[in-house]
Formats: structure tokens, sequence, C-alpha cells
């Protein structure tokens, strides 16, 4: 994959993508992430990239001009351009497993109080992180990069693990433990030394559903419940376990 970031303040990722899970997927050549600066493409020899609205109010806007130039300059037949804004739609990840297919993505991070309207054409969608308003688009961009760069097909290498992370089935992770066995004078779980891996495996899936219930139970109204999953949240509901 590769990813084409626009902003107006490159340095900001000067080391972001230098550690971790996206600088082993840049060296195995899984993923290629450039930033450009989208000053580069304004027209005139101030460089000026954003002027005041048209019917007066606080803020500046981004020129449509300026924000079409950097895209098309990036842009192929692979490319889908995505536009972090507030008013776009919640990421979630669902939507990230998605993108993580895309042979080519364009990151544009907005700022000051948007972009010229005519420059909307040009996206093909627009996201957001959450219902608050951040700086700028750096911050958002890094976070769905992030999240996709590590669903690439061989960039973590342990497909299973991927499957069993928190809303990859719309469901929490099950809590996990390691050494010490006994810490703080609270035990590991007995199911998990056990050495019985069909009790672990059905303990880890109604912790799962405990852990959604309790946290975050909006999910579970999206979640299509297989017969087993159906058994363990009556248990938990009426049995009291």
């Amino acid at each position: 994959m590769r990813i084409d970031i626009l902003t107006l303040f490159p340095q900001v990722f000067s080391s972001t993508f230098e550690e971790s899970i996206i600088k082993r997927a840049r060296d195995k050549s899984l993923a290629e992430i450039n930033i450009a600066n989208i000053r580069d493409f304004a027209a005139n020899k101030h460089m000026q990239v954003d002027d005041y609205l048209y019917g007066g109010g606080p803020g500046m806007v981004m020129k449509a001009d300026v924000v079409q130039a950097a895209i098309k300059h990036h842009q192929t037949e692979d490319s889908w351009v995505i536009y972090m804004s507030p008013q776009g739609k919640a990421l979630n990840q669902s939507r990230v497993q998605e993108l993580a297919y895309k042979k080519h993505l364009i990151v544009l991070c907005g700022h000051y109080e948007g972009i010229d309207e005519r420059a909307a054409d040009i996206f093909d969608e627009e996201i957001s992180i959450g219902d608050y308003i951040l700086t700028g688009g750096e911050i958002p961009a890094m976070v769905l990069i992030d999240a996709t760069v590590r669903l690439i097909p061989g960039v973590l290498g342990d497909e299973k693990s991927l499957e069993e992370e928190s809303f990859s089935t719309s469901l929490l992770e099950y809590p996990h433990y390691t050494r010490p066995q006994v810490y703080a004078d609270r035990e590991v779980p007995p199911v998990l030394v056990s050495g019985h891996h069909e009790n672990i495996r059905k303990w880890r899936k109604k912790q799962s559903l405990l852990r959604t219930l309790l946290k975050r139970p909006d999910l579970l109204l999206k979640h299509q419940f297989d017969e087993e999953e159906q058994q363990l949240l009556y248990e938990i509901l009426f049995e009291g376990e």
C-alpha cells in the first residue's frame, strides 16, 4: 500500500512512522508512506494556502485550487482520497479493515475553518475520529494510518491475533494475564492455568461478552450471536456467572 499524506505541517509526522508496527510495515515494503507539504502547491509567490471567507466570519479557509493541485499531483487510477474532517463519517474497525485493502490512500489533513467547498468533489470520502474538534487533521490522519497499516496482510504476521482483538467481532476482547501468577493478592483465574484448551476458549468468549455488556452494551445491539454465545449470555444475565 502507498499512502500520501497532504499536510501544512509535515514536521508533525517527522518521527511518527519510524517506530513499532508502521516501521515494520515500511521495512517489509508492505507500506510506503510519503508526506507532502500542501504549501508547495500554492500558485503565488507568497505560498498562500488560505484566504478569508466570502460573506464574512471568523477564521480562514484553505483554497480550493491549492488543495486540488496537491491531490491531483499525487493521484493515480488506484487512489482513494480521504479528507480528515469532523463532518465525516466516524471511523470504525470495519471501515479500517476495508481501507487496509486499498492500493493507494491520499489522506488530506484539514486546517483552519476547513476547505473551500469547490474542492470537495475530489474527495472519495470524509472521515472523522470522533465528535470533537482538534486543531487540524494531522492527529486524525495518524490514527487512521496506524489503524489501517497494522491490518495490511503480512504486517503483523499473526492473523489469529487480529481476529481476537476488540471490535474485530463487535465485541470487546477478553481480559489478559501474565506472570506472576499471584500479584497484589489477586490470582490468575484457575481456568487459564488448567491446560484445558476448550474450557479456556469458552471462558474467554464468556468474558468477552461480559466485558462488552459492562463497558460497551451498545455494541451488543449489532452483534450477531451464535448459539454458544446466546447460551453464555443467558448464564451471565440469569445465572449470575
